[in-house]
């Protein structure tokens, strides 16, 4: 491996550190990754592509969430998962603390 040296702005110093730590990765890791994705084909050369751990966060699958907002912030208010873990089945069970 080369070193490289980079000058950044303070600001942009504390995000890119913020961002490195909320992956879990050091900001080594985090520039090597984000430069390479700045390369043409992703700079993965053959690889297998790293996918970020919070990739397809808050996808449920569910279609009707959007619609049913007020009623699933109304049950989480209670203690009540509403939705559950296999659709409407899981609805009036409690949650636990």
């Amino acid at each position: 491996m080369k070193r490289t040296t980079v000058k950044l702005d303070d600001a942009l110093d504390a995000r890119m550190r913020h961002e490195a730590t909320r992956r879990g990765l050091t900001v080594s890791e985090w520039t090597r990754e984000a430069i390479a994705e700045h390369l043409p084909n992703g700079g993965h050369q053959g690889r297998a592509r790293r996918r970020f751990r919070s990739a397809g966060s808050g996808d449920s699958g569910r279609t009707d969430i959007a619609e049913r907002m007020e009623e699933i912030l109304a049950g989480l208010a209670e203690g009540t998962d509403i939705l559950g873990e296999d659709g409407d089945e899981g609805r009036g069970h409690r949650l636990s603390a």
